[in-house]
């Protein structure tokens, strides 16, 4: 049983505008995931059979699915609301896919394809296996091949790879075909609707106590679209409007440092 398996759900191939920046941006996620100073985990990266997938490091493996391509994963001319619940929808089952997979671990924590994470992250849930679980509040913003790091509050708001929960407070079913939609919509599909109904149960989620990811931002094969941390924070009209907000944001800079590559990104240099 591993203390931690980390869950990567990867979109259907036709869904990802540019299948090889995805892989590249793969390569790099799961190389931050096995740079862990612990080694109790393991990790599951959620792919539809005959995805071209990059060479795997030790403790990862494979779970092979036959989900058809989500038809809104563009928003196109869908309204907002039709676009969140397909992509919660088809987030979610290969979410529970891979969970169903590794069921017998003690937390679970989703990762985008793209995110970094910290490598202190095993190590601390090994010391504390009787939580519930923890957001990650505070964590890092970076442009996509950039040397800049934006520190960010209230992380988890932003980021879906932001999570830890305890496997057995999901409520696991027996198998994919018996769990409700709206299940794993909320609970899967979902990085902002969990941690409320868990507190609402009276199994809160606290916070952890050092940044714990890095969300990639500005690159075209991101889902979300987010901008670049220049567009996001110092050049739109709010920010314009509220230089309070602006004189905080550039005291959160910090320059990718060797510290912070060796940590998020597994690099040695």
């Amino acid at each position: 049983m591993s203390v931690v398996t980390f869950i990567i759900p990867v979109r259907h191939q036709k869904n990802a505008r540019d299948w090889g920046l995805l892989k590249k941006n793969l390569t790099q996620t799961v190389a931050s995931i096995a740079n862990q100073t612990s080694r109790d985990w393991r990790g599951i990266i959620v792919a539809n059979r005959g995805a071209d997938l990059p060479v795997l490091p030790d403790k990862f493996s494979v779970t092979w699915v036959d989900f058809p391509p989500n038809d809104i994963h563009d928003r196109g001319n869908a309204t907002e609301a039709d676009f969140l619940d397909s992509f919660r929808a088809d987030k979610g089952r290969r979410v529970l896919a891979g969970m169903l997979d590794a069921r017998e671990s003690r937390f679970f924590m989703i990762v985008d394809d793209d995110d970094f994470v910290s490598s202190r992250i095993v190590e601390y849930v090994s010391k504390h296996q009787n939580e519930n679980g923890w957001t990650i509040d505070k964590g890092y913003i970076w442009d996509d091949g950039g040397s800049l790091l934006l520190g960010r509050d209230q992380f988890s708001h932003y980021c879906g790879t932001s999570l830890i929960i305890r496997s057995d407070l999901y409520g696991l079913p027996p198998s994919a075909e018996e769990a409700s939609l709206e299940w794993i919509k909320d609970m899967l599909g979902s990085h902002v609707r969990i941690a409320p109904a868990l507190a609402e149960r009276g199994t809160p989620l606290s916070s952890l106590p050092f940044p714990g990811a890095v969300y990639r931002v500005a690159h075209k094969g991101s889902h979300s679209k987010a901008p670049s941390l220049i567009d996001m924070y110092f050049l739109n009209r709010g920010a314009l409007k509220r230089p309070v907000n602006t004189l905080r944001n550039l005291s959160r800079l910090r320059l990718l440092s060797a510290e912070h590559k060796r940590e998020f990104f597994g690099l040695s240099k």
